[in-house]
């Protein structure tokens, strides 16, 4: 993500770092990497021209540190993207990024103090530096970011998330797979804070468990803790990933606006039918079976629940979910759970019974192939037999 200066004669410079530490469900940020690396090094910083250097699991901190040190040197607009686990060095209680081979005894000695990378990036010239953050923490870091106790903020403009991670969270590099495909396939670079807020808003992840870095998204949920004994049904994002897709007559330039305006104002038909016409574009371009299709089907799943009708919110989430794993998405990959899980969650909405009932059985089906968080599958089947013996004569 690149600073808000606008290009220089000076080419810009990118630098990607991810890591992994060997911890239980490490945030998968080294499978992501390639997808960022593939984006044109002048489309990631912003620039006419730039080249980019990437970091893949680095198990020694002056060796990042003297990577920095070289990427800080350069006069252009500089892009240092950071992923990975956050963790504290428990005697100076300051932030790091593990590295390969940081373990909870050795973050004094294997991990990246993040004040290095401050000071490395504190002689550049204002408004020039851009720091992208994919993180995870367990709860005791988190709850410091969450408070306040403990920053990330340096001499640059700072973007991203940082995930909690525990037992029932697993994070997922959501955030990074959004940016990249938003790099990717836009007609424009949109701008940094620009950038940011849509990638906030196509990232599937839990906002009671994000903590966001940069400028808010609209209408956030404060991180929280989550009780340990409740099920974790995430609600829907209010706006799901953009697609480039060929443009139907209806909102050309920007769908997502013009769908965002409508329901805001209460026109729920005027949305639905805009995303139902990229939908039919989709359609003919991609085939019934594509991403592209299930796409514009978890948009309109996302207006009926908006307009208040959760059963037909979760009957077009069930089927968008269907269609990417018929398009060949695995069961563990994030827009698959992300629909299942929001089908879930509409689904607990829905007070008829006998369409509860029956939008539940074909929930239950799917929860055999994606399991979601634990419980999910238990809290089905409990559901299904209490509307079960709801429905006896």
């Amino acid at each position: 993500m690149a600073t808000s200066t606008r290009p220089t004669e000076h080419p810009g410079y990118a630098l990607l770092i991810a890591a992994e530490p060997s911890v239980r469900h490490p945030l998968a940020v080294a499978a992501m990497l390639p997808q960022l690396a593939a984006v044109p090094p002048a489309r990631l910083v912003g620039t006419s021209y730039a080249s980019a250097v990437q970091l893949a699991n680095p198990d020694d901190p002056n060796t990042v540190l003297t990577t920095v040190r070289t990427a800080a040197a350069v006069e252009g607009p500089l892009l240092v993207y950071v992923a990975g686990h956050l963790v504290v060095d428990p005697r100076q209680h300051r932030l790091h990024l593990a590295l390969a081979r940081t373990t909870a005894r050795t973050v004094r000695y294997t991990a990246l103090p993040w004040h290095w990378l401050a000071a490395e990036l504190q002689h550049r010239a204002p408004g020039t530096t851009t720091v992208v953050a994919d993180l995870a923490a367990d709860p005791d870091v988190w709850q410091t970011l969450v408070q306040e106790e403990q920053t990330l903020d340096g001499p640059y403009a700072l973007y991203g998330a940082v995930q909690l991670h525990d037992r029932r969270h697993r994070p997922s590099p959501s955030y990074t797979h959004a940016l990249a495909h938003i790099l990717r396939t836009a007609p424009a670079r949109p701008a940094a804070d620009d950038l940011h807020h849509q990638t906030v808003r196509a990232a599937v992840l839990e906002e009671a468990a994000t903590l966001w870095l940069g400028p808010a998204p609209a209408n956030p949920s404060p991180p929280r803790a989550v009780d340990a004994h409740q099920v974790d049904i995430p609600a829907p994002r209010p706006e799901p990933a953009p697609l480039a897709v060929p443009a139907p007559a209806a909102a050309e330039d920007d769908p997502y606006r013009a769908i965002s305006e409508a329901g805001q104002a209460g026109r729920h038909a005027e949305a639905a039918a805009i995303a139902a016409a990229w939908e039919q574009a989709a359609l003919r371009q991609h085939g019934a079976i594509s991403t592209e299709v299930a796409h514009w089907i978890e948009v309109r799943a996302v207006i009926a629940l908006e307009e208040g009708a959760p059963d037909r919110a979760c009957e077009l989430w069930l089927r968008g979910a269907v269609v990417r794993l018929t398009a060949g998405q695995p069961e563990i990959h994030p827009e698959v759970a992300a629909a299942v899980d929001r089908a879930h969650y509409a689904w607990h909405r829905v007070t008829d019974p006998a369409r509860a009932r029956e939008l539940g059985t074909e929930l239950s089906t799917l929860r055999t192939q994606v399991t979601g968080k634990s419980g999910a599958r238990e809290d089905v089947q409990r559901r299904l037999a209490d509307l079960s013996r709801a429905l006896l004569p």
